[in-house]
Order: C-alpha cells, then structure tokens, then sequence
C-alpha cells in the first residue's frame, strides 16, 4: 500500500492548518477533502504536479465489470486500496473483478509524504466481523487470487497481526482454492512475536514494501527503518522458508540508479522472491513531488538487472504496482520457482 515514529505518528488534533482540535471534529471530518484527508502535510509548501507523459495516462473507468466490483465493496461494507490511494490501474483490474481489500479501517497512523490514504488517530476499533465480510466478498467475485493490504494501526498491540490471521482463515474456510497475498505493515512498535501470528496463517505469498531507498527514508517514510522492513522479510522467510516474499520500490522520487541496484543485491540478500518497481505519482500539491518520470526503456533495464540478480519475478513497469496482475504473477512466480528446483 510507508511512512521520526513520532512524527509519523500524528493524531488530527493540533496538526490541521485551521486548527481543528477537538475530538468531536476529530470523528467528523470529512476524509474527502485533503486538508481533513492529510491534516500533517497542510503545512508543508506545494510541490508542482508535473503533467504526465504519454505512457502514464490511463483511461477513466467505465465498464460494467467496474460497476460491479464496486458495488460488491459497497455492498459488504469494504475498503480498497485502490480508491484510497488514487490507484492509476482501478479501471483495469476492477472491469475484471480484481481488487486489492484494505483491512483494518481507513486511517492510517503512519504519515509517509508519498502516500493518499488517510491519516490521523484511527476513530474506530477494529471490526471482528471485517473478515467474514471480506471472505463474503472473495467468495462472491470468484477471485482465484485475492490481495489484503491494510493501514497501519500503532495504535493496536499487535498492529493488526491476529486481524491479518483471522481474514486470512475467513478466506481459506470460504474459498479454499483462492490463493492469497498480504500486503502487510511493518509492525515495528510491535513484540517481535507478532509477525509468527501473520506466517502461522499460511498466505502464500507475503508481502511487505521497502517504498524506496534508504537515503530517502527521513523525508518519504519517516515512521519507517529500512533495515527493519527489510529484515521483516527475511524472518518470514526463517519462520517458512516456502512462503514466497515480495517487495516493491517506487522511482521517480529523488533516487539514483546506484541506490536502485542495492536496494536489489539487499532484497536478495535477505531472500525476497518477487520485486516490484513503479513510477512515484504524486496524489496532491502537499505531497513529495516527482522528482522525474522514469522511461519505460529504463524499466526494463531495472527488470533485467534485476533478474539478473536472482529474483524469481520481476514487475517493473510506469504503472506497476504492488498487486499489479498479482494473480497472473502468482502463477508465473510458482512457475519459476518449480523451474528453479528442476520439477516439471
């Protein structure tokens, strides 16, 4: 779906440009206007948007097929990440009944400059019925591949651990022949024992962004650690060693080819199977600003070099994202790994 702690960890109160501070108004804003949408980034100065080049634009969504994903979200009371966070592909994926379900509410505790979900202190509890309800919904668009993302909730003791576990379970108990990817938080102000809660749930395919270079981490993700995120991934792969891992970088924001290439030799060193890379668009002017837009020539000379490293899948593309055709890539990623091991 990133983001000092303290700093990316801001409730509403104090942070808005016009002062809002009580906590009635804290349960009432309107999350559709951006200045109630981001309240920690109303002081930051505007960046221009830069207009898109020609392999960026998309067309706005129309079909039937998008019609009724969602009304099947509406209907059983769900979250995507592809609203919320303004995704270019939700148009494409939604006409062919994809789409990415985003747990635990819509407001995140996180304050990463790149990102369009909301933010703030979470004005709800977590709902134990969200994920019989998510289950309903995999069941009813016959998805053979589903992926669950979720905000992140410091505010939770677990940051969410056991509510990933339970819709996971939902799932299988509704749909045993969907596969399932996670699309996790980071858990860092969490007991270390958490992450084993997720992997004990058995998702085939875990995934957590490292978002981009370290370098970069102070400004774009500030309640984030790089090494963290990054040894996340490689524990998954300590607690399972079959379990596939996934990750995924933006470019666009500021980052160098260099820094690009050991964030690769760093993801396989700690394991990671499937790499995604993505062009950085900027959701408002109070957003980081893009730095440049990265060919598609350049793309696939990341993709290649990539592969070259030993990533068993390689997405990287203008409008690759995290769960990008994820049910496609599922199949070529097992694929590779059966090659790999010489099974036919």
């Amino acid at each position: 779906m990133h983001p000092a702690i303290a700093v990316g960890h801001l409730a509403l109160a104090g942070v808005s440009e016009e002062g809002i501070t009580s906590e009635l108004q804290m349960a009432t804003r309107d999350l559709k206007i951006p200045a109630q949408r981001h309240p920690e980034k109303q002081r930051r100065a505007d960046s221009a948007q830069p207009k898109k080049p020609d392999w960026i634009r998309v067309k706005a969504p129309t079909s039937e097929g998008y019609k009724q994903t969602r009304d099947i979200m509406r209907e059983h009371k769900l979250v995507t990440v592809c609203e919320e966070a303004g995704c270019p592909n939700v148009g494409e994926c939604w006409s062919q009944g994809h789409a990415t379900m985003m747990i635990m509410g819509e407001v995140c505790t996180r304050a990463c400059t790149f990102c369009n979900i909301a933010t703030g202190k979470p004005p709800e509890a977590l709902d134990v019925f969200e994920p019989g309800r998510v289950a309903d919904a995999v069941k009813k668009l016959g998805l053979n591949h589903v992926v669950i993302t979720s905000v992140d909730r410091d505010d939770v003791e677990d940051g969410g651990a056991e509510h990933f576990a339970q819709t996971i379970r939902a799932v299988r108990r509704q749909s045993p022949g969907t596969t399932i990817e996670i699309l996790t938080p980071d858990f860092i102000r969490c007991d270390d024992s958490v992450l084993k809660i997720v992997v004990d749930a058995r998702p085939d395919v875990f995934n957590h962004n490292l978002e981009t270079v370290p370098g970069l981490y102070p400004e774009v993700r500030p309640g984030a650690r790089y090494f963290h995120s990054l040894r996340l991934l490689q524990r998954v792969k300590e607690l399972d060693p079959a379990m596939f891992t996934k990750s995924g970088i933006m470019v666009g924001l500021g980052e160098d080819r260099q820094a690009v290439t050991q964030v690769m030799e760093d993801m396989r060193a700690a394991d990671i199977d499937f790499l995604t890379i993505g062009q950085y668009l900027q959701p408002t002017p109070k957003h980081h600003k893009v730095d440049r837009f990265v060919t598609p020539e350049e793309f696939a000379a990341y993709e290649k070099a990539a592969y070259g490293k030993g990533f068993l899948m390689v997405s990287a593309s203008p409008l690759t994202r995290s769960s990008y055709h994820a049910g496609d890539d599922f199949a070529r990623l097992r694929a590779a790994r059966m090659k790999k091991l010489g099974v036919s």
